[in-house]
């Protein structure tokens, strides 16, 4: 049971959160004059600055929607955070004395960054892309502007749950990371879109980055065991090509993403399509029975061109599924993807803008196995869908 003399042992350290709440409601309980002259003195205690009684009510009612702000979006903000926050937006505060700089980064970095990915937000990316842009126009550089989309996130969200659908987010993140440059920049803009920035890059680079990260990400997408094939579409646009102003650049490189997704969604869906037979053409009398034409069978992939007709002599191992690559050593480093292997030879995927010598070494990194390094020799080469080419190699002796 406490004693009389234990009185200061009980009290609680007052939080900031509390503080605040109990500010609200004293503030909510005073008449407009009161308030003003209130609010006026409250402020001039704790920052040291000296506003009139409008400009308080205005940093309080600014306070208040900030504070809202960001607990709609899961996150917490002490007072003096807030406070110093909304002073500075307002210019009514010029050195931020009422806080230790690590707690003013923390609150920029949360201000500016998304919960889920750690990627710059809209409101970030709106703020670059207007900077990145008028850096272009000085310097009489191109900025591509990436609008990427998750495909079928909402398909793993509603199929295997929401914490499924931000591992994919995640991961999308990480192949980002590991395959842009220190100048490019990431952001997440929506549920499942994603932008990027790339100074100094015209409109093949950027789609060269676009189509390796989305085959990055394919493959490692994989390691999820997920029962739905997910990929990342996109859309690029280019200063000046494309227009000189953000809004125009987003505009198009929207409409690109669009049609892509229009034109994959088509191509799916003609190959989910069952081949039906034509009717037989019904013969008139006194002629023999016309034969309707054969009907063409959909392969799963393109056969190799008919300039190379020899039999093939080894039975494949198909690799398409597995995290096997080749690191092409001729006419500077490449790094392409391992569709299948046999005892004499291997299938290469390569971005179609790559010339493929006629002979060159590589080093084939296949599971299980040791890395290899072999001498190939070209045997035909195939375009394949997204901009790719098959190549088809044998090994020299």
């Amino acid at each position: 049971m406490p004693q009389p003399g234990d009185t200061a042992s009980q009290l609680q350290p007052f939080s900031e959160e509390s503080l605040l709440d109990l500010l609200v409601e004293a503030v909510d309980g005073l008449e407009d004059p009161l308030r003003g002259a209130f609010l006026r003195q409250f402020l001039r205690t704790v920052s040291q600055v000296d506003l009139s009684e409008a400009q308080s009510n205005d940093c309080w009612r600014a306070m208040l929607q900030r504070r809202r702000e960001f607990a709609a979006a899961g996150k917490s903000l002490s007072f003096r955070a807030t406070l110093v926050d909304v002073m500075t937006s307002l210019n009514l505060l010029r050195v931020p004395v009422l806080m230790e700089y690590e707690e003013l980064r923390k609150l920029r970095i949360n201000a500016a960054t998304d919960a889920l990915t750690g990627l710059y937000n809209r409101r970030l990316f709106d703020e670059y892309c207007e900077k990145e842009l008028n850096r272009a126009k000085r310097y009489g550089h191109q900025l591509a502007v990436v609008i990427l989309d998750v495909r079928k996130l909402k398909e793993v969200n509603d199929r295997h749950g929401h914490l499924r659908g931000d591992q994919i987010l995640q991961l999308a993140t990480t192949t980002l990371r590991t395959r842009l440059r220190a100048s490019d920049s990431a952001f997440r803009i929506g549920g499942d879109e994603l932008a990027l920035l790339l100074p100094q890059t015209d409109p093949e680079q950027a789609n060269i980055l676009c189509r390796r990260v989305r085959s990055q990400y394919e493959s490692e997408s994989e390691s999820l065991k997920l029962e739905i094939g997910v990929t990342l579409d996109f859309g690029v646009a280019v200063y000046p090509q494309d227009g000189d102003d953000k809004d125009k650049l987003i505009a198009v490189a929207d409409r690109r993403l669009y049609e892509l997704k229009d034109e994959r969604r088509e191509s799916e869906k003609a190959a989910a399509e069952p081949v039906r037979p034509e009717p037989a053409v019904q013969p008139t009398r006194g002629t023999a029975p016309v034969q309707p034409p054969p009907q063409r069978r959909v392969e799963p992939e393109r056969p190799a061109p008919a300039a190379y007709s020899e039999q093939r002599k080894w039975e494949r191992v198909p690799l398409a599924g597995t995290k096997a690559y080749a690191v092409l050593s001729d006419g500077g480093p490449k790094t392409a993807r391992v569709l299948d292997l046999s005892y004499g030879g291997v299938a290469l995927l390569l971005d179609i803008t790559n010339d493929v010598p006629a002979q060159f070494s590589a080093v084939l990194h296949v599971p299980i196995l040791p890395p290899v390094r072999v001498v190939l020799r070209r045997a035909y080469t195939t375009p394949v869908e997204g901009g790719r080419l098959r190549v088809g190699c044998s090994f020299v002796s």
